[in-house]
C-alpha cells in the first residue's frame, strides 16, 4: 500500500524554492560563522560550527514555515514561532550555576541572538542581519574590554601562591584578603617537596586585582605569586 504525502511540490516549484533559498542559507552560514569565529577564538563551547549550523537551521525553518503553510493558510509563522522556544532550551543548557557565580550567560545570549539573525536571513532581510551581526561582534569583542578597563566589570582570576612556610603563607594571604573584605576560596592546594602551592579564585575589578597581586608579591611569606585568567569566564 502506497501512502501519498499531503505535501507535494512539482519540479518547477522545487527549482524556484532552491533558487530563492540558497542565498538565504548561505547568508545565514556567513553571519553565524562570523559570530562563531569570535566564540571559537575565545575557546567557548558554542564555537564556529555550532553558531553556523544554528543560524542556518533557523533560516531554513523560517523559509519552510512559509512554504509548508501554503497559499491557503493565513498564518505563515507557525513553524518559525517555535524557534524561540527551542533556542530557549538550548541556551538554558549553556548556563551553569556554581556556588559563587553563574557561568554561560553571554554564550546563551549569543545563541539567542544568532537564532534571530538566522531568522532574519531566512526572511530575506540581509541588511538587518548584517547590522545585527556587526552589533553582536562589537558587543562581544569591544564592550567587554571597555568595561574591564573602566573598572565597571568584576571578573574572576586565579591566583597561585607558592611558599616554603605554609602557616606564614596562609597568614599573609588571609591578611591581604581581610583588608579587602574578600573571602578565601581555595580551589587546589599541593605540596611539592619543601614548596607549598595554593590556588584560589577571586572576583574583582581590574584595579583591585592589580592591588591584590602587588600586596601578595610584597609579602615576605610568599616566594612567588602568579595571577591568570579563569578559562571558564564567559
Amino acid at each position: 500500500m502506497i501512502v501519498t504525502l499531503p505535501i507535494h511540490f512539482s519540479t518547477i516549484e522545487q527549482m524556484a524554492f532552491f533558487e530563492g533559498t540558497t542565498t538565504r542559507l548561505l547568508m545565514a552560514c556567513a553571519m553565524g560563522g562570523l559570530v562563531g569565529v569570535e566564540r571559537e577564538w575565545r575557546h567557548k563551547a558554542s564555537g564556529l560550527r555550532t553558531n553556523m549550523l544554528l543560524c542556518m537551521g533557523c533560516a531554513l525553518f523560517t523559509v519552510l514555515s512559509v512554504v509548508l503553510a501554503g497559499p491557503e493558510t493565513a498564518d505563515k509563522s507557525r513553524v518559525a514561532s517555535n524557534i524561540v522556544q527551542g533556542i530557549g532550551f538550548l541556551g538554558a543548557g549553556l548556563i551553569l550555576h556554581t556556588r559563587s557565580r553563574v557561568l554561560g550567560l553571554t554564550s546563551a545570549a549569543t545563541v539567542f541572538v544568532v537564532a534571530a539573525i538566522g531568522m532574519a536571513c531566512g526572511a530575506g532581510l540581509y541588511l538587518e542581519a548584517a547590522i545585527s551581526t556587526a552589533i553582536v561582534l562589537i558587543a562581544l569583542r569591544f564592550v567587554g574590554v571597555m568595561e574591564t578597563r573602566a573598572g565597571w566589570k568584576r571578573f574572576p582570576m586565579l591566583y597561585e601562591v607558592r611558599g616554603s612556610n605554609e602557616n606564614e603563607m596562609f597568614a599573609a594571604i588571609l591578611a591581604v584578603l581581610d583588608r579587602e573584605h574578600l573571602r578565601l576560596n581555595i580551589i587546589e592546594q599541593e605540596k611539592l617537596g619543601e614548596q607549598k602551592r595554593i590556588t584560589f579564585s577571586l572576583s574583582a575589578g581590574s584595579t583591585r586585582h592589580k592591588q591584590l597581586l602587588a600586596e601578595l608579591l610584597a609579602s615576605d611569606a610568599t616566594d612567588k605569586v602568579v595571577a591568570f585568567d579563569d578559562e571558564e569566564e564567559d
